[in-house]
C-alpha cells in the first residue's frame, strides 16, 4: 500500500496514465458527467471531498499548463474564483457550455463533493522537463 500522496487506487493509476496535453475536469457534484473519459467519483457527501481538497491534492501529483474554467464562476461562486485565480494566474474563462463541451475531450474526469456552483476547472496536463 501506498505510504504518502494519493492513496485512492483508481485515481492514482489514471493520474500515471496522463501525458502531455491531457485533460483533467475537476468538477462539483451539478457538473453533467460526459460519457467517454475516464470517470473517478470521489463524492462521498454535498462538500466531501471539497473542490479545494481534490484540486490541491490533484497540483501535488501533476504538472499543469493550463487551466479553463466557466466564465460564470466569477459572478456565483466568489470562494472558487479566488481559488482558481490564485492557483491559475492565466486561467482562462469560457461560457459554462463551452466548458462542458470541452470536457467532453477530457482524458479524466475527477468528481468532487463540492455543492456549490461552477466549481469546475479543466486541467491541461504538462511535462515535467
Amino acid at each position: 500500500m501506498k505510504k504518502a500522496g494519493i492513496l485512492n487506487r483508481r485515481l492514482a493509476g489514471a493520474l500515471a496514465g496522463l501525458g502531455h496535453g491531457d485533460g483533467v475536469l475537476v468538477c462539483d457534484v451539478g457538473m453533467p458527467v460526459p460519457d467517454g473519459p475516464r470517470l473517478v467519483d470521489l463524492a462521498f457527501r454535498a462538500g466531501v471531498p471539497s473542490f479545494a481538497e481534490v484540486l490541491d491534492g490533484l497540483l501535488a501529483e501533476l504538472v499543469v499548463e493550463g487551466a479553463t474554467a466557466a466564465q460564470e464562476v466569477r459572478a456565483a461562486n466568489p470562494a472558487a474564483t479566488e481559488l482558481l485565480e490564485g492557483r491559475f494566474p492565466g486561467l482562462a474563462l469560457v461560457p459554462h457550455e463551452r466548458l462542458k463541451e470541452l470536457s467532453a475531450g477530457a482524458r479524466l474526469i475527477v468528481r468532487t463533493g463540492e455543492a456549490r456552483p461552477y466549481a469546475n476547472v479543466l486541467l491541461r496536463c504538462g511535462v515535467f522537463f
